[in-house]
């Protein structure tokens, strides 16, 4: 798979994302339902803790990709909903440092929603990969 970055704009990229990326030489596709702070049994976890759901949904997204043979490197779209844009924002160092560690900087829509299918989570994570 090969990626290159679209940035008509320098602003973005120091926020830790790329405003697009063509992706070419794939061969297969992963589109992810939304990750949330849900534990392995289906439990919502980590009531009013934006910080601790951050992580959570990311650890079950990653535990998706994982399962098709895929990581955070593959991720090519992230979708990010949460109950809290400011909240979020004080914490986006627990996505931004991830995906950097990956290696990945996919284009990023973050949306304010007014709640989440479970009233207590506070952020979903919604994301793409190729392989």
């Amino acid at each position: 798979m090969e990626r290159t970055a679209v940035n008509p704009w320098s602003w973005s990229v120091e926020l830790g994302y790329n405003q697009g990326e063509v992706v070419s030489g794939h061969t297969r596709t992963l589109y992810c339902s939304g990750q949330t702070a849900m534990s392995g049994d289906g439990e919502p976890l980590h009531a009013g803790d934006l910080a601790a759901q951050l992580a959570l949904s990311l650890d079950n997204l990653e535990a998706v990709l994982g399962e098709a043979d895929m990581s955070l490197a593959n991720l090519i779209r992230l979708n990010v909903y949460t109950t809290d844009v400011d909240l979020l924002f004080q914490h986006y160092g627990v996505l931004g440092s991830r995906l950097a560690a990956a290696g990945v900087a996919p284009p990023t829509t973050m949306l304010g929603v007014t709640r989440l299918a479970i009233p207590a989570l506070m952020v979903e994570l919604e994301g793409t990969a190729v392989a």
